[in-house]
């Protein structure tokens, strides 16, 4: 069994915040559906779209490429492996919901075989041990970011659609949000978040990111 480490995020050196004001923009709740998808299945969705990839996602560090894969009615953002501290600028069409990945992980097995309920229990151990969790968008803190924990309710193929020999089967378990579309403008997501210790693969990790998104900027989202 391999394990592959994705947005895993850590508490964020932000300033106290004060006053208990909710954010303009309202992340949907876990039992959301965009166009009749699952938000749990946006997820494995998410995970076919990172590694798809010529270059994974939470690799990058500027956004030059945020645009690479996305199609549908949700625009993916992706983490960090945990290494640096990214400040991403990129452009998005509006009308697009989004999914972030506050802090998560994926377990895959390497064949069809491959024990999901094993896979399932693997990937929600860090998970139980969240330590911290903050999500600012446009400055204004996302309440209560532990309530937005999503995990496959079956184990799926991250290699769908691939000829490839042999199937990869995974279960994802984690912390994401999920936006409605975006008004058009300028807007900054800066996510921070970490595991507690534990004696699991990945335990304890510690990592910040953040965007900054230009929706609606059409020259930009075409390279023009």
């Amino acid at each position: 069994m391999k394990i592959v480490l994705a947005a895993l995020l850590a508490a964020c050196s932000l300033p106290a915040l004060a006053g208990d004001a909710a954010p303009r923009i309202k992340p949907l709740g876990a039992d959301a559906t965009v166009e009749g998808t699952s938000f749990a299945d946006l997820t494995a969705q998410w995970w076919r779209w990172a590694f798809d990839l010529p270059v994974e996602p939470w690799l990058e560090r500027d956004g030059d490429h945020c645009d690479q894969g996305q199609s549908g009615p949700v625009w993916f953002l992706a983490g960090t492996d945990g290494r640096f501290e990214p400040r991403r600028e990129c452009s998005m069409p509006e009308g697009k919901h989004v999914l972030l990945p506050v802090i998560n992980m994926i377990y895959y097995g390497a064949n069809e075989m491959a024990d999901c309920a094993q896979l399932k229990r693997s990937v929600r151990q860090n998970n139980d041990r969240l330590s911290s969790a903050v999500v600012l968008i446009d400055g204004v803190p996302v309440p209560d970011v532990e309530r937005f924990r999503v995990a496959t309710a079956t184990c799926f193929r991250w290699d769908e659609g691939k000829p490839i020999s042999g199937t990869n089967m995974a279960a994802s378990d984690g912390f994401w949000l999920l936006l409605p579309p975006l008004p058009a403008g300028r807007h900054t997501i800066t996510v921070g978040a970490n595991y507690g210790p534990s004696d699991a693969p990945y335990a304890g990790m510690r990592q910040n990111f953040e965007y900054v998104l230009h929706v609606g900027a059409r020259s930009r989202v075409l390279g023009l």
